[in-house]
Order: structure tokens, then sequence, then C-alpha cells
């Protein structure tokens, strides 16, 4: 089982939570934590997750998609709670306090059944999930393309499930062979994917929990 909770979004599933341009999503995965970006607030990043009931002291790791204040703001505010190890593009910079930095250049097993595509077009990892159906793929912008991050995805499995901020992705027949498409934060043809794959897709906002089974 693979859950995904949405901390951080540009709009609000959950009433009651706050809403920003950011992105960040808790990770639940083959008995690992892991916190994927940290939206552009920590006040705010730690508030949502205060009333999601998620404890900062559970999060196992943070993995950073790319180096964007609206997925790395509230990285500090959360190492002050919490100094996990933090993964990070090979482009990123960080002198953060946490226990320790990985700097992700090419695709890499980080534990069994959960990798990284790698440092895409020197700017972007994603983060994949191998389930007995094919990979969930987590991703923070999509600014190497929807097209190659799949691609790359494909080198640990049949990407089955797509999660997080597509930006200007129009290439919509790609989103065919996938079962689930939820897009979120910076994506800009958000209704016209729900539009052409009404049965495939997930609505976003903070709050919103997603299983795969």
């Amino acid at each position: 089982m693979v859950k995904i909770t949405i901390i951080y979004d540009n709009t609000v599933y959950r009433e009651g939570l706050e809403s920003d341009w950011g992105f960040s999503c808790l990770v639940e995965a083959h008995n690992k934590k892991i916190l994927f970006d940290t939206g552009t607030s920590g006040r705010m990043l730690l508030d949502n997750m205060k009333k999601l009931n998620i404890d900062p002291g559970i999060v196992e790791e943070v993995f950073i998609s790319h180096d964007h204040w609206d997925h790395t703001g509230g990285l500090h505010d959360f190492l002050k709670i919490n100094p996990v190890k933090v993964y990070v593009p090979a482009t990123y910079y960080s002198g953060q306090e946490a226990k320790e930095t990985i700097s992700i250049k090419e695709p890499l097993e980080i534990h069994d059944n959960i990798f990284t595509t790698g440092e895409l077009g020197n700017i972007e990892q994603s983060l994949l999930i191998a389930t007995e159906k094919g990979l969930v793929v987590v991703v923070g912008c999509s600014h190497p393309g929807v097209k190659n991050i799949l691609q790359a995805a494909s080198e640990y499995g049949k990407p089955w499930a797509l999660v997080g901020g597509l930006h200007g992705f129009s290439e919509l027949h790609l989103l065919e062979e996938l079962e689930f498409v939820c897009a979120t934060h910076c994506t800009q043809y958000m209704a016209e994917i729900k539009k052409m794959y009404p049965q495939k897709y997930i609505e976003g906002g903070a709050g919103r929990e997603i299983v795969f089974k």
C-alpha cells in the first residue's frame, strides 16, 4: 500500500487547512515515511501538518524535487524540528541543518522499491514507488517534461499513477497508459486533464489523502 497525503497545495481539499502557491506531501510506503518537498512557508507547512494530525517527528527523510522556493521554503523550519536526512538534486545547494544531505545526479534505489529518477534536465528529480500494479510517480513541477519523467521512471517498472505538479504539460495523450492522475499545484491544464480522463482523475488540494493498493 502507498499512502500520499497532500499537505501543501494551491487549493484546499479538506476544510480548515490553508492553501498557498507551493507543494508538499507525505509519502508512506514500504515502511518508510518521506516528506516530499516542503512548500513555500514553514509556518503553513507545520500548521497544516498539525491539523492533519501528522507529527513532524514521524518523518524519516525529506525528498526535495528541485530548488525552487515554492518547494523548499518550508525546509528550514521543518529541519529545526526534525533534522532528518535530505535527498536533493545535484544542482541544489543547501546550507540547511539536515542530519545528512544526499546529492542526487543519477537514478538511484534509495530504499527497497523506492527510487529517484535522478536529476533530469539539470533541475529536478522525481520519486518512484514500486507496487504490484506498477510505479507511483510523485513529481514536483515536472520541469523536465512529463514524457521525460515517465521514460526515466520506466527503467524501474511501468508507470501506473502520477501525482504532483505538471506545469505547462499539454501532451495529454501521454496519460492514456496511466491508471490514476492527481494533478496539483502548478498544473496549467488541470481542467482539460479532468475532462479527458474523468475515470482516472483524482482531485488534489491540501488535506487530500490518496491510497494506492
